[in-house]
């Protein structure tokens, strides 16, 4: 299994940035596809959650309204499209794929979001 994001990148607070993770090897539509963070010194954070079935999604309160996941069945990604940016939005985000109730969990190598003027 490989999940590979990219998108990371240097940009000035209120910018915009769009993640994607490229998924393989696993039976993508049966699994819950979520976005993490880790800042410098932080533990690594829930920030977005899309269910396999149905496509409910959850947002950590942090960045409800300004940040937007979504998935592609039939091309196997997950993308965040993150808007008005903040200096506090600054972390490795990584890409994490969950298979329920067998508990199967895979994690991607992170890329780099950098917000700074």
């Amino acid at each position: 299994v490989q999940l590979v994001e990219s998108g990371g990148d240097l940009v000035q607070p209120g910018g915009s940035l769009r993640l994607s993770c490229a998924a393989s090897g696993l039976s993508f539509s049966s699994y819950d596809m979520s976005w993490y963070r880790q800042a410098p010194g932080k533990e690594r954070e829930l920030v977005a959650t899309i269910i396999a079935a149905g496509g409910g999604i959850n947002y950590a309160d942090s960045v409800k309204g300004r940040f937007t996941i979504s998935r592609d069945n039939a091309r196997n990604t997950v993308s965040l499209q993150m808007n008005s940016l903040k200096p506090e939005d600054t972390a490795v985000y990584y890409c994490n794929a969950r298979r329920r109730i067998i508990n199967y969990v895979y994690w991607g190598q992170g890329t780099q979001v950098t917000v700074s003027s």
